[in-house]
This record gives structure tokens, sequence and C-alpha cells, in this order.
């Protein structure tokens, strides 16, 4: 069973549908990178196979369990320190230690620093480790790579590899070439919703999510 199954999915943004008639399956081992210009609906899309919006049309079928969102925001606690914010978030998805997960993002030696006084990148880095220690199969990555250097790119690449490796899957939206060509491409500009189409919201929770 796929960990991830669109069928037929319409997402609505401001009360207007954005994108619709999506389809796709998402497997162990699999990556999905969303592409299309700005304001296409990237996000919003993100948002609902995460769980966090209900389609306006079709089905999610998953587990909500097995998925992790990362959005523009990290998540960060600013009078903790680096480890102490992964020990948090370990806490609350009951994942695996937070050494490896330093060292993944290149964080060890700045773990007892602040996270009031990383840098913008440092941040980013932080909250990508944190999804190290959910534990969870599934990474739902909205812009992952905001605000990070070359060398930094490179590095969550290789944690996103090493993710896939482990049997985990991703699906993310990037501008940019984060060279995982095993990577599949779903063009959200081919889904663009007619315009000015209203969003009809579904019956219940039972319909949204299957």
């Amino acid at each position: 069973m796929p960990l991830v199954e669109a069928r037929g999915l319409a997402v609505s943004r401001g009360g207007r549908r954005a994108v619709e008639g999506i389809s796709f399956v998402l497997d162990r081992g699999e990556a999905l990178i969303l592409r299309g210009p700005n304001g296409i609906g990237k996000t919003t899309l993100l948002r609902t196979v995460a769980g966090l919006q209900p389609p306006t049309e079709g089905e999610i079928i998953t587990d909500p369990d097995v998925i992790a969102y990362s959005a523009h925001a990290d998540g960060l606690k600013s009078a903790l320190s680096v480890i102490e914010n992964l020990r948090f978030w370990r806490e609350v998805f009951g994942g695996p230690a937070v050494e490896p997960a330093l060292k993944a993002m290149n964080l060890t030696a700045l773990a007892e620093r602040p996270a009031a006084m990383l840098s913008a990148g440092q941040k980013r880095r932080l909250g990508l480790a944190r999804l190290l220690v959910t534990g969870r199969a599934v990474w739902v990555l909205d812009e992952p790579t905001v605000s990070l250097d070359a060398g930094s790119v490179a590095l969550f690449a290789q944690v996103v590899r090493a993710h896939l490796a482990q049997g985990g899957a991703a699906l993310m939206a990037t501008h940019i070439d984060l060279g995982l060509p095993e990577a599949r491409v779903l063009d959200l500009g081919a889904y663009r919703a007619t315009a000015g189409a209203p969003s009809r919201a579904p019956a219940s929770f039972d319909e949204a999510f299957g």
C-alpha cells in the first residue's frame, strides 16, 4: 500500500480553486517534486496533503501519523539551545536520538547555542534536522532550501537521499535542483483550475480524507 495516494484532488485558496484533477502515488523510497509558477497552489497542496486543510474535491489516502510537515517557519523555540530544540521535538514525536540529526545537518558545533542567536541559514538547518527526530516516513516540505547556501543545499540533498534509502518518502516544492535525479516532477501548471471557479467545501471530514 502506498504511503500517500491522491485521487482527483482539487484544492482552494481564498475561496477559489487553485489546482484540480491531481492524482499521484507516493511509495517508500520515492520523492515527488512540485513545480509551477508562484501562486499556483504548491503550498496549498502541501498543506492539504499534510492534513492542515481539507481538499475541495477528491481524496487523500494516507495515515496522518506518517507525515512530518516543514514550511517556511522553522518551528523553533528561540530560548532553547539547538540540542534542546531537537530534544523537544523528539519527545513530541517519540522519534530517534538527536545526535545523528545534529551531525547530519552540520550542527554539532552549535549544539549549545540558543536558537535566537543562529543565522537564518543555521535556523533553517535546525528546522530541517527536526525532520530527522520525528521518525515520520513521509516528509512534506515547502521550499526547504530557503536561506541555505550551496554547501548546505548539498548536505540537505544527502539527508533526503538517505531518508529515501531507509524506506522514507518526500513530497516537496522547490525551485532549485537538489541533485536528486531519481525524483519525479509534478508540474502544477497543467492542473490550474478554471479561472474564477468557486470552491466546494467537502461535506464531511470522511469525505475529505477518505
